[in-house]
């Protein structure tokens, strides 16, 4: 893991963002093991073969999550914004995911 990431999500000020960021990274790294990651417009960004694969961002009320290449993905109606290639999820507070699922979708978004 990347301590510059691991710094960046330790600065968020909002506990509960910081917590989120921390899951979904935890996402990242399960779904796809060798994965680089990286700081990128103030944002962690995660690389698989050089290519994006995910991004974490926090704004003022959500913190939200990019799938790239989700194009093949099937994902739940509404629970997605986004092109069909990049698919972002928006999580405020006291919304809850499923981990395991994300880990999936992640993953097969990495092999497409």
């Amino acid at each position: 893991m990347n301590q510059e990431v691991t710094d960046l999500i330790q600065s968020i000020k909002e506990p509960l963002q910081g917590d989120l960021a921390t899951s979904l990274r935890e996402v990242v790294h399960q779904a796809i093991p060798d994965i680089n990651e990286r700081i990128q417009y103030k944002k962690p960004h995660f690389l698989n073969n050089g290519k994006y694969a995910a991004v974490i961002s926090t704004s003022k009320e959500a913190v939200s999550f990019t799938i790239f290449n989700a194009s093949t993905l099937e994902l739940p109606e509404g629970m997605f914004d986004g092109p069909p290639e990049r698919k972002t999820l928006k999580l405020r507070k006291g919304d809850t995911f499923d981990f395991e699922q994300l880990v999936s979708w992640v993953g097969q978004a990495s092999m497409g």
